[in-house]
């Protein structure tokens, strides 16, 4: 063990803490030729107990990324995950971590299995860690879990292809929940959704939330969605943290270049204040993972970038009470 983890002491304030998580992926390139794909590169944060932690960013930015290396659905390339002061690095201690974090998918279409009915789907957590100990004490369980999402439990004998969109991402979050989970890792749960279920699945998950006490990792690409949901906020860009704050502070007040961008497209109900918003739009396209720039990801197309910025890549560090920024120029 090196003395930086030896340094290393869990806060119990916070339920799950991320230090420094890489992912990488071999990438084939030609004949015998592969190329680091760096997903995850160096990333770290917290999340306090019963909150909700939302991860923004464009598409392919390596979000989902983040959510399946945080429970070892990939092996992670380097990093520690600690959960409830408790280091994930063992058989042992990932069973019991796989019992009490859970994960809802972004496709309630192929996150199902067809070929398993309702009361199947959402008792599978129940049957994989043993947690109830009669057929009777299982079927009352998954009747409670399909009430506690909305769903009627008379359909507990249907297959999946015969609810809508909404319903079917009602049936992932009773199954996350069937194994009384402490965290969810939410992985874009709503953008598959049309814009009225989107409310209501929102509004679903903070009451579920409130009531079980659960902390959340809610990861999307829409920031205004994000803000409605989340305490704190963290962006990402190719596979790094930009910025992350409280979601008030960064929303008001966005200090790296890319949130500042990000913010701008958000749009405003007010017609007056949307004619006075000035639309930054950034220059160039996002640069392919297999070619990170040198330095800072972001300099290839921040307006603000200067000769620091290509030598050497900003550490994250505190530049108000607790709102992080990785950017040279702030």
């Amino acid at each position: 063990m090196s003395t930086a983890e030896k340094a290393f002491k869990p806060d119990p304030a916070y339920l799950v803490q991320v230090r420094h998580l890489k992912q990488y992926f071999p990438v084939s390139t030609g004949f015998l030729r592969t190329v680091m794909l760096k997903a995850v590169d160096d990333v770290s944060f917290n999340i306090k107990r019963g909150t909700t932690l939302g991860l923004v960013g464009e598409s392919g930015c390596g979000k989902t990324t983040v959510g399946r290396s945080m429970l070892q659905l990939y092996k992670p390339t380097a990093g520690e995950i600690w959960f409830d002061g408790r280091r994930i690095d063992s058989k042992d201690s990932l069973q019991e971590f796989r019992r009490r974090a859970q994960m809802v998918f972004q496709d309630p279409y192929s996150s199902l299995n067809p070929r398993m009915t309702v009361a199947d789907i959402v008792a599978e957590p129940i049957d994989v860690h043993r947690l109830c100990a009669s057929k009777k004490e299982r079927e009352d369980r998954v009747r409670q879990l399909m009430s506690l999402v909305g769903l009627n439990t008379e359909h507990a004998t249907r297959y999946a292809h015969e609810f809508s969109g909404g319903q079917r991402q009602r049936i992932g979050i009773a199954r996350a929940l069937a194994s009384k989970p402490e965290f969810i890792v939410c992985d874009e749960p709503v953008s598959a959704l049309d814009v009225s279920i989107q409310a209501q699945v929102i509004n679903m998950l903070e009451d579920l939330q409130s009531r079980l006490g659960l902390t959340y990792l809610f990861i999307a690409h829409d920031i205004s969605v994000v803000k409605h949901i989340s305490n704190r906020i963290a962006v990402m860009y190719l596979g790094h943290m930009m910025e992350m704050a409280p979601a008030n502070e960064l929303t008001r007040h966005p200090l790296h270049p890319y949130t500042v961008s990000l913010m701008s497209a958000v749009p405003v109900p007010d017609p007056e204040q949307s004619r006075r918003q000035q639309r930054i739009v950034l220059e160039g396209d996002v640069p392919s993972p297999l070619k990170v720039p040198s330095g800072c990801p972001f300099r290839t197309r921040c307006s603000r970038a200067i000769k620091d910025c290509a030598s050497s890549c900003p550490a994250m560090r505190e530049v108000a009470p607790s709102h992080y920024v990785a950017c040279h120029q702030v």
